[in-house]
């Protein structure tokens, strides 16, 4: 089967392409999204932009030492493609994996790399989106779709936060962030400090450690981690036993989809109780006597911020051999030997790697309108997380914190494929979402609540993000994949919400 079927247009002559379908990005999500295409949606044209020169997304975006899933692949890998490696598996990895699913599936055929989508114009007269886009070379083009699935992430790969400290002009080292790495940065035997707690920080200090002098992660506030042996004991036995990988990776898959679903169970139910057994496991690779106050105790329960997984302990190993250091303090400013924290204290430094996290975008930056008028985000009413109030033929793939990324992406691309051939059925191309009644009196609140998922990056532009619609479990993004599993699945799509021309 052909990856991309296109349909003969006089635009096309004229430099407008046309396909049924765009997805823009060629990340984890869109090459996910365009395999469920080709397989549920046969004869369907359709096109991937994507602004990098090559596929990967974040796995081609980040370069920093250790680079490393943060969940475990047997449920951030897809539900269609099985995986055979270590549960955390490397970048590389990661990228072998995704570019297999893409030979497999004749993506690359399909897909524009180094083309940005700047702009996207709906038209109710013409039932279809036009997208301009921009070569990294200048040249501007346009392409032509009847529906439009955004499936860019959700932070800008090209400008990550980094907060404005004061005196960074006066230090003699090296300021970099772990997004803007650079492979050419020597680091050895020197005194490195990282600054931040989370997934980056925990992957980047313990990849650096046994090359550098010494590290030290500095912190406003400590991490939730949660250490195991990087292998999965399940899959290997029923290796063992001759058991099919496609058999190893559905089994494995719900396996760990359990065991997620009573960890975010008991983090809300017995905060106190799953602290002690996250201690108990860093203990194993700390050592019995490590000192979890003040540097290792936050101030939130578990999931309230992203659990970082810690494969074979190696963060705390490196702690327990002396090559690393948390120091919890807040910046005071920096000076020409190192940092000067609020509590007069001063670490010394010859490289400091900012672990500070990313800059919240909202639909890739891209100029939205509809029928002339401009799209404000915040302005709509988000159903389920994927469609939005006023804004036809779109759905936004926005994956889950709490479980694998990728497990919505699957969900997702169920759900467009049964629309796009619903539509089709019915011959009809245009859909929109639309409150029900039952809603229209409803307060519009923030995207997700401060006491479900508050990281800095979410909170720091939460107000550009689309609004949840009061307490209506479809009009949020409740980031439960295991009610969403059997929600998303049984959408009614003949139902008050979806209104169609």
């Amino acid at each position: 089967m052909e990856a991309v079927i296109e349909r003969p247009s006089s635009e096309q002559a004229a430099g407008v392409e046309q396909f049924d379908v765009v997805i823009v990005g060629a990340g984890i999500s869109g090459i996910g999204s365009a395999y469920h295409l080709t397989k549920q949606c046969t004869g369907k044209s359709f096109v991937i932009l994507e602004a990098q020169d090559g596929f990967g997304g974040t796995w081609r975006t980040h370069k920093y030492p250790g680079v490393r899933s943060d969940s475990d692949l047997y449920t951030f890998g897809y539900r269609f493609k099985p995986w055979e490696g270590p549960p955390i598996a490397t970048g590389a990895e990661i990228n072998k994996y995704l570019s297999d699913v893409i030979e497999e599936a004749g993506l690359d055929a399909a897909t524009r790399y180094s083309t940005r989508v700047i702009r996207a114009d709906w038209s109710s007269a013409d039932n279809s989106w036009t997208v301009e886009t921009e070569h990294k070379d200048g040249t501007r083009k346009k392409f032509r779709c009847n529906f439009l699935w955004m499936c860019q992430g959700y932070y800008d790969h090209d400008n990550p936060y980094l907060p404005e400290w004061e005196g960074t002009e006066t230090f003699k080292g090296r300021l970099i962030h772990a997004q803007k790495w650079d492979k050419a940065l020597d680091y050895a035997g020197k005194k490195v400090v990282v600054i931040g707690s989370g997934a980056t920080a925990a992957t980047v200090i313990p990849a650096m450690a046994d090359e550098a002098g010494h590290v030290t992660m500095l912190q406003r506030s400590p991490t939730y981690f949660y250490c195991y042996p990087n292998v999965c004991e399940l899959a290997d036995q029923l290796r063992a036993i001759d058991v099919d990988e496609p058999t190893i990776h559905k089994v494995v898959r719900q396996y760990y989809i359990a065991q997620l679903a009573i960890m975010d169970r008991r983090s809300r139910e017995e905060p106190e109780v799953v602290i002690e057994e996250l201690k108990t496991l860093m203990r194993q690779y700390a050592g019995e006597d490590f000192k979890f106050d003040p540097d290792f105790t936050p101030k939130y329960r578990p999931w309230q911020q992203r659990l970082a997984f810690i494969p074979d302990g190696d963060l705390f190993k490196k702690i327990a051999e002396g090559k690393v250091s948390a120091v919890t303090d807040e910046i005071e400013r920096f000076v020409p030997e190192g940092i000067l924290l609020k509590s007069g204290k001063v670490i010394e430094a010859d490289v400091v790697v900012a672990a500070t996290g990313f800059r919240l975008s909202v639909m890739g930056e891209i100029a939205f309108a509809v029928d002339g008028e401009t799209v404000d985000w915040s302005e709509t009413a988000t159903y389920r997380g994927m469609m939005f109030t006023g804004v036809p033929n779109l759905v936004w793939v926005f994956g889950y914190f709490r479980a694998a990324w990728t497990l919505r992406v699957d969900l997702v691309g169920d759900f467009v494929c049964r629309l796009l051939n619903r539509m089709d059925e019915h011959g009809v191309h245009r859909v929109e979402i639309g409150l029900p009644e039952a809603a229209h009196n409803a307060p519009l609140l923030p995207w997700i609540e401060n006491d479900n998922f508050n990281p800095n990056y979410l909170m720091r532009d939460i107000d550009r993000l689309p609004k949840r619609v009061g307490d209506l479990a479809e009009w949020r993004h409740t980031q439960d994949y295991w009610v969403e599993r059997h929600d998303i699945p049984s959408i009614d799509l003949e139902g008050e919400e979806f209104r169609y021309s």
